[in-house]
């Protein structure tokens, strides 16, 4: 049975395992309470608003409205009524008053995303609005006293907006506040296999089909992919396999092409290493039969990753023969190379 949207924004908690987010939610988590900007800097996808919703989750406003605005993907034309609300008449179609998303936030949290995409006309009637927290919806004659906390996120450094004169330099010093850079998916390692169960768990509850069973090798090549797309991309990733595999197992084959491809390419490595080991080994007479045989059953170790049933089939010998001389045997030796021709 799908779950309420209160109970799936419980399993869509930041995850915060690796050093890198553990530094980054410690210095949230100090500045949360202070009712300053706080600027996200991170590439697309890894997670700029969770973190956003995180910060306004521990302040004061807690109890108030969080209220979310991608600022590039509203057009130029309607952005200042989105923003402010507009009266019923300011313009055709506008059949009735609306309140925008400013006045929404009232007493909580308002959070622009890619703020740096907002167009130069509107970021006039923004810097106005923080000078004095008040405004006029389009089309209005009366001025509205708001107080809310701005949070904003960015693709990239605001200075080089500024430099390039597509965001005002007294807006830029106006919201100068905290700026804390999100790292990317493929430097938070250890926070994969957490995002992977809770999208599965999110996803199932979603679409109401049974959690899937993802095989080593599959989560082996989630964590070789480097997720341009980051997490966005990781969640829909997992959202598909879900839907296809419906409880099913999860196997490489299953991916989408690009987290094949990698797949491949680090099998392959992985064949390459292995055959490196060599599967041909210098018997030499001044050398005890013990010895000889320890080093033979090293290289099947270590050719077959360290699994004794696998490597007594390589050798075969059973797997009882093999735990008897593996008991004091590691997969890891000085193996004499095999000779070239």
């Amino acid at each position: 049975m799908p779950r309420t949207k209160q109970q799936l924004n419980v399993l869509l908690q930041p995850v915060m395992q690796s050093h890198a987010m553990r530094q980054l939610d410690r210095i949230i988590q100090k500045i949360a309470t202070k009712d300053v900007v706080v600027t996200f800097i991170g590439e697309s996808g890894t997670g700029k608003e969770v973190l956003a919703r995180r910060v306004h989750d521990l302040s004061g406003r807690r109890a108030g409205p969080f209220v979310p605005i991608n600022c590039a993907a509203i057009p130029e034309a309607l952005f200042e009524s989105e923003l402010f609300g507009h009266e019923k008449g300011a313009f055709t179609g506008a059949s009735d008053r609306a309140r925008g998303k400013v006045e929404a936030a009232a007493g909580g949290t308002l959070f622009l995303d890619e703020i740096g995409e907002m167009p130069v006309g509107v970021q006039a009637k923004l810097l106005r609005f923080l000078e004095n927290r008040k405004f006029m919806r389009v089309g209005g004659t009366t001025k509205i006293a708001v107080d809310i906390r701005l949070i904003t996120a960015t693709l990239r450094p605001l200075e080089a907006e500024v430099k390039a004169g597509r965001f005002r330099a007294d807006l830029f010093y106006r919201i100068q506040g905290i700026s804390l850079e999100v790292p990317p998916l493929r430097e938070r390692q250890a926070d994969l296999p957490i995002l992977v169960r809770q999208f599965v768990a999110t996803a199932s509850a979603t679409h109401g089909t049974k959690p899937p069973r993802l095989t080593r090798s599959t989560m082996t090549a989630l964590r070789t992919y480097q997720w341009p797309g980051n997490v966005r991309e990781l969640r829909n990733v997992v959202e598909l396999v879900c839907l296809l595999r419906d409880g099913k197992q999860v196997r490489v084959r299953d991916l989408p092409m690009p987290l094949r491809e990698v797949a491949t390419v680090k099998t392959a490595d992985a064949d390459d290493a292995r055959l490196r080991v060599g599967t041909v080994l210098e018997v030499r007479l001044d050398r005890r039969l013990e010895e000889t045989i320890e080093l033979i059953l090293r290289a099947a170790l270590e050719l077959e990753g360290g699994n004794r049933s696998r490597a007594a089939r390589r050798l075969g010998i059973s797997v009882r023969t093999m735990q008897r001389y593996a008991s004091r045997v590691t997969p890891k030796s000085n193996i004499v190379p095999p000779r070239t021709h």
